[in-house]
C-alpha cells in the first residue's frame, strides 16, 4: 500500500478517536522547541497505550523513556485515584522538559521523573516500589531491551502487561545490517520474548504516521 494513503488513514483514524488536547499539543511544541528528539509515540498510540493500562487497570505503571512526556501523560490519564507513574529519562534536559509538560497536563501529581541510565536507576526503582506493577512500557535505548526485561520480570507479577516500542523497524528485525545495533537488539529481544514461558506475547505490526514499525505485548502468566 501507499505510504501516504497509510498516513491519512491513520489520520482518520487520530481524528475520531484520538484528537490531542492543548495539554498534549503544547507537550510537542515545547519539546520540539527545546530541540527534543521529534520520536515520540503518535496520538493513536497514546490512545492505544491509554486504553491498555485501562483494560489492564493498572495502578502502577512502570515506563522507560520518557522524552518530553507525551507518552508519559496518555499513561497517567489512565491511572485511577490514587494511581502512581514511575518514569525513567537518561537526559536531564528531556527531564526538564517532560516534568514542565506534566505540570501543564495536571498529572505531575501522579508520576515520578528518575533521571539517568536505566540500567543504573531500574535496580533502586524496582526495590523502592512498594510492590509490583502492573504496567510496564519500554520506549528507550533499543541495545538494553533485553536487558530491561530481565529487570522488569523482577518487578511484575500475574497479569501485569509489558509493552516494548520499536521492535519491527521498518522490517529491519528480519535480517539486521551489521552496522545496525538497534535493529539486532530489538530481534533479541523479540526472541528473548517469544521464548520466556513465563509470558505470552506478540508484536502488533504498526504502520501510518510513524512509518513501519511495531509494539510487543506481553502478559505475564
Amino acid at each position: 500500500m501507499d505510504d501516504d494513503l497509510l498516513t491519512q488513514v491513520d489520520r482518520y483514524i487520530d481524528a475520531l478517536f484520538a484528537v490531542e488536547d492543548a495539554d498534549l499539543a503544547a507537550a510537542l511544541a515545547k519539546s520540539r522547541a527545546a530541540g527534543l528528539p521529534d520520536i515520540q509515540i503518535s496520538a493513536g498510540q497514546g490512545k492505544f497505550l491509554y486504553l491498555l493500562a485501562k483494560i489492564a487497570g493498572a495502578r502502577r505503571i512502570l515506563e522507560l523513556g520518557t522524552l518530553g512526556g507525551y507518552s508519559t501523560i496518555w499513561l497517567a490519564r489512565a491511572l485511577p485515584e490514587g494511581g502512581r507513574l514511575v518514569t525513567l529519562e537518561y537526559e536531564a534536559r528531556h527531564a526538564e522538559v517532560a516534568r514542565a509538560n506534566l505540570a501543564r497536563a495536571g498529572v505531575a501529581d501522579k508520576v515520578e521523573v528518575v533521571v539517568g541510565p536505566a540500567l543504573e536507576t531500574l535496580p533502586a526503582v524496582i526495590a523502592g516500589a512498594g510492590g509490583p506493577f502492573d504496567l510496564v512500557f519500554v520506549d528507550a535505548d533499543k541495545v538494553n531491551y533485553s536487558n530491561y526485561l530481565r529487570l522488569i520480570m523482577g518487578a511484575v507479577r500475574s497479569g501485569s502487561v509489558i509493552l516494548a516500542d520499536n521492535v519491527v523497524r521498518r522490517g529491519a528485525v528480519l535480517g539486521p545490517a551489521p552496522a545496525d545495533e538497534s535493529a539486532a537488539a530489538a530481534r533479541d529481544f523479540n526472541a528473548l520474548l517469544a521464548a520466556d514461558d513465563r509470558l505470552e506475547a506478540v508484536i502488533l505490526q504498526q504502520v501510518g504516521v510513524k512509518g513501519h514499525d511495531g509494539l510487543a505485548i506481553a502478559r505475564v502468566r
